[in-house]
């Protein structure tokens, strides 16, 4: 367990990545010049589909003005500043990467949003917050990582309040994939198979109910995300700054192999909301 952790970690770890940020914006204005949320989307939108993503889940999950949000894996803050801009929440985000959250805290002080919006170092499976302090738990792109599935829903239920929402959009393994037909890596999430756990649909769905959910939105977004990436693909090389900023020189042979896994068919998107029901015990 702890060489998987410490693998996921390395995975995410973006040495000096503050300071590459600070000069890669200098493309956008001088270092005193307060940025938007939309004008960071091309490099804080960790996951498939982008800032349109984030905003889908946030509007399933009847995200509203007043809610504490939780981001677990928040990267590098991208869909908690979106959120904190759009409906006036306050959101606390986590991530295993210290590197990760000293660049969200530095973006969000460029966005002038530090008192809606923080960030601390943390894993999924211990979260350190008390029992029923958030309305909405986020999870975007991050249960790949993680292989005692079982465990991170009960932690997630458990920092929810009664009736509150848990809203994850995540990368499954097609339940048709056989062995010959596995993803290719390296990918996003991980450089080989050995820190990566993807699931079925179904198999996700059936880790989830049991740590005490009720599913209020299911769908499978795989086509919008075929049709994202074929965007990207005509609309040719990415704006800068962009994502290769944060996960290095390397990032365009994984995003390619994302979508190849997509196009063939090896895997696929699942959004989904559920309630947060109390446990009998």
């Amino acid at each position: 367990m702890t060489d998987v952790l410490d693998g996921v970690r390395d995975h995410y770890r973006a040495t000096g990545l503050t300071e590459r940020l600070k000069t890669a914006l200098m493309a956008l204005g001088p270092e005193d010049q307060r940025l938007t949320p939309q004008q960071l989307g091309p490099l804080d939108q960790f996951h498939t589909r982008g800032l349109a993503a984030t905003a889908e889940l946030a509007k399933l999950a009847g995200i509203t003005a007043g809610m504490t949000v939780l981001d677990v894996g928040s990267g590098v803050g991208g869909p908690a500043r979106f959120l904190a801009a759009t409906y006036g929440c306050r959101v606390t985000g986590v991530d295993i990467s210290e590197s990760f959250v000293d660049a969200a805290r530095y973006l969000t002080e460029r966005t002038g949003q530090s008192g809606l919006v923080s960030f601390q170092t943390a894993g999924a499976l211990e979260l350190p917050f008390d029992d029923g302090r958030f309305n909405v738990v986020l999870l975007q792109h991050v249960a790949m990582n993680i292989s005692d599935r079982a465990r991170l829903y009960r932690e997630i239920h458990r920092v929810l309040k009664s009736g509150g929402r848990f809203a994850t959009c995540d990368i499954v393994l097609n339940s048709e994939v056989l062995n010959s037909d596995a993803p290719h890596y390296p990918v996003p999430w991980a450089r080989t198979p050995a820190t990566s756990f993807l699931l079925t649909a179904a198999a996700t769905r059936e880790a989830i109910e049991p740590a005490g959910f009720r599913v209020l939105a299911w769908q499978d977004d795989t086509e919008a995300a075929k049709a994202w990436i074929g965007q990207l693909r005509a609309s040719g090389p990415p704006p800068s700054p962009n994502l290769g900023v944060v996960m290095g020189p390397d990032f365009a042979q994984l995003s390619a192999n994302l979508g190849r896994n997509l196009m063939e068919g090896r895997l696929g998107i699942l959004t989904a909301v559920f309630e947060a029901a109390p446990i009998n015990t």
